[in-house]
Formats: C-alpha cells, structure tokens, sequence
C-alpha cells in the first residue's frame, strides 16, 4: 500500500511542509512504509494528482494535508473508487471538516503516527453537478460572500480577515439580500420565489464555525437542507445568532430543515453562485443531491464523523 501526503505549501498562516516531510520520513525509518510527499502547485493539482495516482487500481492512501479546499478536491479525485481511501491533516485556517469530529480529535488527526494505520469507513457526499461536498454545500448569500472574498482578498490593501469583512458588508448592505429561485423538492416544484440561502447539510460546519443544523450526520444517507426563504435586512440579522449554533427552530418564519433527496435551484434573474466546502461553482441552475457511501476516510483509532451531531436544542446523539 502506498502512502501519499498532498501538502499544500499555502495553507493556513505558517508552512507546515517542513514538519510533514520529517512525519513522512518517520513512518518509512519506523515502519518501512511506501510514504511520498507531494506538494500542490494550483487550485486543482491535487484533484488531478489523486485521481491519476489512484487510477491505478493498486491500495492507497492519501493525506490532505491542508485546509477544507484540500479535503475537497482529495475526496473529489477518489470517490467511488474501492482501492483508495483519504484523511485529513488540518493545515489550514478554518478546517471545517475536521469540526465534525470534535475538538479532542484534532490533535490526533495532526499525527501521522494515529492515522496511517487507522480504520478506514465510508462517507456520504452532496453532489452539485457532478462535483462532490463532504460537509456542505450553500448556494445564495453565504456562497456570494465566500466568492467575493477571494475577490477581495486578492487585494493587499484587504488582507486576511479583512476581506471576509468587506465582502460580508457589500454583500449585506449594497446587494440585493435575496434571489429570486425556482425551487424543486424531489422534483416536486416549490414555486417561483425570493431565497436567502439554500445550504445542503451532509456535514454541520462551515463558514468558520457556523453551525446550521446540528443533527446531520455524515454516513446516515440523509441529506438535511435548509431552506431560508425572504427576510427583511433586520429579520435575517436577528436570524444569524441562532442559525449560527443550530438554533434554526427558533425563526420558523425564515428557515425550515427538509430532507429532499434531491434539490434543484433555478435562478431567475441571475446565475446561482453556489460554495462546495469552500470551492465556488456558478450555474444558471444547480441540483444537490445525496452521493451515498461516496468517499472512503480514514483516521485516528475511535474516531467518528458524528461526533457533534446533535437535535437542535438538545444534546449529542
């Protein structure tokens, strides 16, 4: 079996290239291990390396050494494939993905030590035309602002958090808060209407931290999908505390939780701008749907990916 770490140089606020190579030269001294460190060059080198080295049908494992986009593009690159599996070493700034499988974990998943050896289990995936989300996929609001951060944070003069700021506040308070969608539950249609946001939860975190719904879990072949339909300015800022913990009961108004297996969006007026765990896709019109036992993930010894999945309002489950 073979043992890939891809490492992205840029992720997070320091380089970890140097530690996870010394990792990597541990394994192959302690356990004569087939252990390879590759370093991604451009957003889509690590989907396109993953998938022509497991193309081989020989046993792999690969280590996404970097933020949610990492994880991304690895999950991406193996899905549906038997001969290979993935994990997550968090490099990067956010790391939503790893969240899910609680804050005693992270240590562990920064040990290549715990993981190579690991049980491997399988993950269900959203697919959004033919791409794949581990944890969740946003269209609307909350994907604009990922989008414009990038713009912004091209800039020197909006560096780090900054850019989030900015694009937070010309999306809220410059830019028209809703979209007008078409929307169809299981092919059943919705109607023509304005939306906030749509966030397709296989996973419950993203955006920092945000929480929407606490009670998906990411191997039960449920797809959980918020729906925020139209709110005034005022209505969605007292609407984003509890959304943000799982507290979505509380505006039964604005938000409600389906469990569609499939959602399609059609923009009306403009191209919907959807988020995959922190990669930007836009389309005239995009269908989620659940991708069931997708994505073979391994990790440290009594790990679970449900770890934080909770009833809102209630405790773990």
């Amino acid at each position: 079996m073979r043992h890939i770490l891809i490492i992205n140089p840029n992720a997070g606020k320091r380089n970890s290239t140097t530690a996870l190579m010394e990792m990597a030269k541990g394994l192959r001294v302690r356990h004569g291990l087939d252990c390879t460190c590759i370093l991604t060059q451009r957003p889509g080198h690590a989907l396109e390396t993953c998938r022509s080295l497991a193309a081989s049908g020989a046993s792999v494992r690969f280590y996404a050494c970097g933020g949610d986009g990492t994880v991304n593009e690895v999950a991406n690159a193996i899905a549906g494939l038997p001969n290979a599996a993935m994990t997550c070493v968090p490099t990067g700034t956010g790391n939503d993905f790893l969240k899910n499988f609680g804050p005693e974990m992270a240590p562990r998943f920064r040990e290549l030590e715990q993981l190579w050896s690991g049980p491997a289990f399988p993950l269900d995936a959203i697919d959004c035309n033919g791409r794949l989300a581990l944890t969740i996929a946003c269209a609307g609001f909350d994907a604009r602002v990922a989008r414009d951060v990038h713009t912004y944070g091209n800039s020197r003069l909006l560096p780090g958090k900054s850019s989030y700021v900015a694009s937070l506040a010309v999306n809220f308070l410059l830019r028209p808060l809703c979209q007008r969608w078409r929307v169809f539950l299981d092919g059943e249609e919705q109607g023509a209407g304005e939306y906030v946001l749509i966030a397709a939860c296989n996973g419950r975190y993203y955006g920092g931290g945000f929480l929407p719904v606490p009670q998906a879990r990411m191997d039960d072949g449920v797809l959980h999908t918020m729906i925020v339909t139209r709110a005034s300015r005022g209505d969605f800022l007292r609407f984003v505390g509890p959304y943000s913990v799982g507290d979505y009961h509380k505006a039964p108004g604005i938000a409600r939780v389906v469990t569609a297996r499939e959602v399609r969006i059609e923009g009306l007026d403009a191209d919907v701008v959807t988020c995959l765990d922190g990669e930007i896709i836009t389309a005239p019109s995009v269908v989620l749907r659940l991708s069931g036992k997708r994505v073979n993930f391994f990790g440290p010894s009594g790990c679970t990916p449900n770890a934080t999945a909770h009833v809102p309002g209630g405790a773990a489950t």
